[in-house]
């Protein structure tokens, strides 16, 4: 059996929307694997919405382990970032001890993992754009994107490694940004780049941009089926990392796969079902 590890900060809806997913494939057995444990940097007590997470993963039935990154050596926290990061998980890692996996989920974990964690466990991670698109967090992608006047645009699946967002990527899937949803949108926002800079119009309008909303919307729709069919994907073996390399079935390098045809074929049925 193919043993997920899942690391969260349960911060939201959404990071209990996933776990929901991830449960339901691994237990319908679209998913051929299980979630052995959870670990979570909140404890009770800290937010309601981390709470509701935390009961959540009572619910699944499913072994919890949480550790509050707040409460843990605030001085240090403040001092040094670099040995706070280390101290704290290798804290996680006594905590985990004997929780072998094969893969550790990073789903909606909001610290950065220290070295050693990644030398612990293979990690993977999300990443809001394609293989060699923009970095940063979804709002510096989305305006890089506008920036460039970009055809298309992704999400992605990467290893996570000791070089911050530098992992190679596993898997990934892409949507057009233009058609019939965008091209109006693109004509509006060229008008007003002829009498506004684009630093103004993030200063003014944000995230409320039309087109800025309509990217996000179509990049966050993909982002739960793709972290669901990469984990089906690597459950049944035929996609691999083995030393920091893609593989395939018969162990031959890929490069990262593109799951394109999963990922639609999910949110179709996903549109069918209301």
């Amino acid at each position: 059996m193919y043993d997920f590890g899942w690391f969260s900060t349960g911060r939201d809806e959404a990071a209990r929307e996933l776990l929901a997913e991830a449960v339901k494939g691994t237990r319908e057995g679209t998913i051929p694997a299980r979630i052995r444990f959870v670990f979570c940097d909140r404890e009770p007590g800290e937010s309601p919405e981390s709470d509701r997470f935390l009961e959540d993963v009572g619910n699944h039935g499913i072994p919890l382990f949480s550790f509050s990154s707040r409460r843990f050596e605030p001085r240090l926290r403040r001092e040094d970032r670099e040995a706070w990061r280390r101290a704290f998980h290798e804290k996680v890692g006594e905590i985990l001890k004997g929780m072998e996996v094969s893969t550790v989920v990073l789903a909606g974990y909001m610290l950065i993992v220290s070295p050693q964690m990644c030398r612990r466990f293979p990690m993977i991670n999300l990443h809001p754009a394609e293989p060699g698109g923009p970095k940063g967090t979804w709002q510096e992608v989305i305006w890089e994107l506008i920036a460039r006047g970009a055809d298309r645009t992704g999400v992605m699946i990467h290893l996570v490694t000791e070089a911050l967002d530098e992992g190679p990527p596993i898997t990934y899937c892409t949507f057009p940004l233009k058609g019939p949803e965008f091209d109006r949108l693109w004509v509006e926002m060229g008008a007003k780049l002829g009498f506004m800079p684009l630093g103004e119009i993030i200063q003014e309008e944000g995230e409320m941009n039309p087109l800025f909303r309509e990217i996000r919307k179509h990049g966050a729709m993909r982002e739960i089926p793709l972290l669901l069919m990469t984990m089906r994907a690597l459950a049944e073996g035929r996609v691999t990392v083995r030393g920091g390399r893609i593989l395939d079935k018969k162990g031959r390098e890929t490069g990262s796969v593109c799951l394109n045809s999963e990922v639609e074929d999910y949110l179709s049925r996903r549109g069918k079902q209301g």
